[in-house]
């Protein structure tokens, strides 16, 4: 392949996104020798293979600036990349219809990975129209579930890829065997939710749900994960008297080995694409309850054959269901088992690989 591939993610968080990123750059450059990746989050250049160009600004002062600022700025160095060498492709992970328009108006071909559900940033009528017609021109759109794919093809008449994340399993248990400083109390119902503290994630859902069983079951709730909504969430935890039963931890590099010790992983998400943590979850073969927001979670869990499935904010569903499996934890390891094997949908090198072949296709 002799056309440069330029990744475009402005804003690097740490989440289930980035984590696919690193993946599919490192995979990618094994079989395309000249990839750079521009980002304005340059702290995360050490998860990338040495053989990646970097592009980012050297001063720590850009880490600290706004989401929006970061897209601009991410445009404005692709845009000068762009002028230097037009016999490029540019992959965009982020800042999609901005990345588009700008590739559309200097005439390279750009492939865009969709990673939310479209509930998330269409429903405003404006937006609506403008994500339609400019997605439309990009000349591949990749979506992670097939229920994502079938959304795009209904709202957009976008014709998607499908390609689901990849998962290394093996990874994920090495890394789940590394022992944490944080213990669960071993006589208690164990629960965990992994994820950025903000509106997507509705961490209160799980608040609500375990303030209503918190004096008829021993549990610890553990949420993992760093945002703007943590000071609410802990105002909550202390007006509830919940500060006994709940532990809020800030984003970890290796969660694993704490939802590896857990008993029941919860996903409380208003949309997603498809979540990563439950795939890992499946992995380390824990129980999962999740709500069955749009896109991926129910297709994670086969419609509810390997997991509970509530509606998004049914807080009062979402306790009931932590009741029953404490109760009937034997009987529900069945949906563990079933999760599991299913999980060669999401395999490492058979994903990574489709990859590679869309883009080869556009050279």
């Amino acid at each position: 392949m002799q056309k440069k591939l330029i990744i475009f993610i402005p804003s690097i968080e740490g989440g289930g996104v980035e984590k696919n990123l690193f993946i599919i750059s490192n995979y990618l450059i094994d079989k395309i020798k000249n990839i750079s990746v521009i980002t304005i989050s340059n702290k995360f250049k050490n998860k990338f293979d040495s053989k990646i160009k970097f592009i980012s600004p050297k001063a720590d002062f850009w880490n600290s600036i706004g989401r929006g600022k970061k897209f601009f700025t991410g445009l404005f160095i692709l845009f000068l990349e762009i002028l230097k060498n037009r016999n490029v492709i540019v992959f965009s992970f982020q800042g999609n219809v901005y990345c588009t328009l700008l590739c559309k108006l200097l005439g390279v071909k750009v492939i865009v990975r969709s990673n939310s559900a479209p509930e998330g940033w269409s429903n405003n009528r404006f937006r609506y129209l403008i994500f339609k017609n400019v997605l439309r021109s990009a000349d591949k759109v990749i979506v992670n579930s097939l229920d994502f794919k079938k959304k795009f093809k209904t709202k957009f008449k976008i014709h998607a890829e499908c390609i689901y994340n990849p998962l290394n399993k093996n990874e994920i248990i090495k890394k789940s065997k590394i022992k944490s400083k944080i213990k669960f109390d071993k006589k208690k119902l164990k629960l965990i939710n992994v994820g950025r503290l903000t509106d997507q994630k509705d961490q209160l859902t799980i608040l609500k749900a375990v303030n209503r069983i918190k004096d008829k079951i021993k549990f610890d709730l553990l949420i993992i994960g760093s945002g703007v909504k943590k000071k609410q969430l802990i105002k909550y935890i202390q007006e509830n008297s919940l500060s006994r039963h709940v532990k809020l931890l800030n984003f970890q590099n290796n969660p694993y080995n704490l939802i590896r010790s857990s008993d029941i992983f919860i996903l409380s998400s208003l949309y997603e694409g498809l979540p990563n943590v439950l795939l890992e979850s499946q992995v380390l073969k824990r129980f999962i309850i999740s709500s069955n927001c749009p896109t991926g979670p129910r297709e994670i869990l086969l419609n509810g054959k390997a997991g509970f499935l509530f509606n998004v904010g049914d807080y009062i569903k979402l306790s009931k269901f932590i009741l029953q499996y404490s109760k009937n934890k034997k009987v529900l390891s069945k949906k563990i088992l079933v999760g599991y094997k299913s999980l060669n949908r999401f395999d490492y090198k058979q994903n990574l690989e489709k990859y590679f072949n869309i883009i080869k296709s556009l050279t």
